[in-house]
């Protein structure tokens, strides 16, 4: 799936991570709020037009480069999309993309598939006013919150809690322990290139790796 010019780019310097293998496109779940695909844009191959009917978040899992024509009169033209990437998309304008570097790469794109509820996050427990230094906004606006988490080799985080239902995008591979606000443990392993499904909860969680932990959490308003 593609994204139209007058989508709001958001680029950081991301932090290094391997590289995530390239795989076919997928629906890797929906419920009523978002469906989540996995979109392949293949190398040198020009897509058709079409628009997007949801409006979407979009997370570039390698990069590269890709060329968009419209009908609405706007002139081409070419992004150079980096690994990590977190593009907001509003739904609307026909469009028709080919990607023009030498490999093919993945798009994770998550679809709201419902109005948003307004919601707003007043928890003094907030990840990232509590701990700047794992959670960074990336994106802001009246539907979503996108947050990029970055926690160093067996680093922990304070107990903090997400107040919103959200979806979470694997960068790097997980092997994370987490203690509920009841005293509760689990654990969790998760690779590169997944995305996960959560709902509110207050915990504190360890990073079990060597190496450091990188995803992007969008919360749901």
């Amino acid at each position: 799936m593609k994204i139209k010019l007058t989508a709001i780019l958001l680029l950081i310097g991301c932090a290094a991570f391997a590289a995530i293998p390239v795989e076919p496109s997928a629906t890797l779940f929906e419920n009523g709020q978002v469906k989540v695909i996995r979109a392949l844009e293949k190398a040198h191959v020009k897509g058709k037009f079409h628009e997007h009917k949801m409006d979407r978040v979009m997370i570039y899992l390698q990069s590269g480069k890709q060329r968009f024509e419209y009908q609405d009169g706007r002139q081409p033209k070419v992004f150079d999309w980096k690994a990590g990437q977190v593009v907001w998309s509003p739904a609307g304008g026909m469009h028709s993309p080919e990607v023009v570097s030498n490999d093919s790469f993945d798009i994770i794109e998550v679809e709201l598939n419902a109005p948003s509820a307004g919601k707003t996050i007043t928890s003094k427990l907030d990840p990232v006013k509590l701990d700047p230094k794992h959670y960074k906004v990336e994106l802001d606006n009246e539907k979503v919150r996108v947050v990029r988490v970055h926690v160093e080799p067996h680093g922990t985080t304070p107990m903090h809690e997400h107040a919103l239902d959200r979806v979470t995008i694997l960068l790097t591979d997980q092997d994370f322990s987490a203690k509920d606000s009841q005293g509760k443990v689990t654990m969790s392993k998760h690779k590169a290139g997944e995305a996960i499904w959560g709902t509110p909860l207050t915990h504190t969680e360890k990073n079990l790796s060597n190496e450091p932990f990188e995803a992007i959490s969008i919360e749901l308003k």
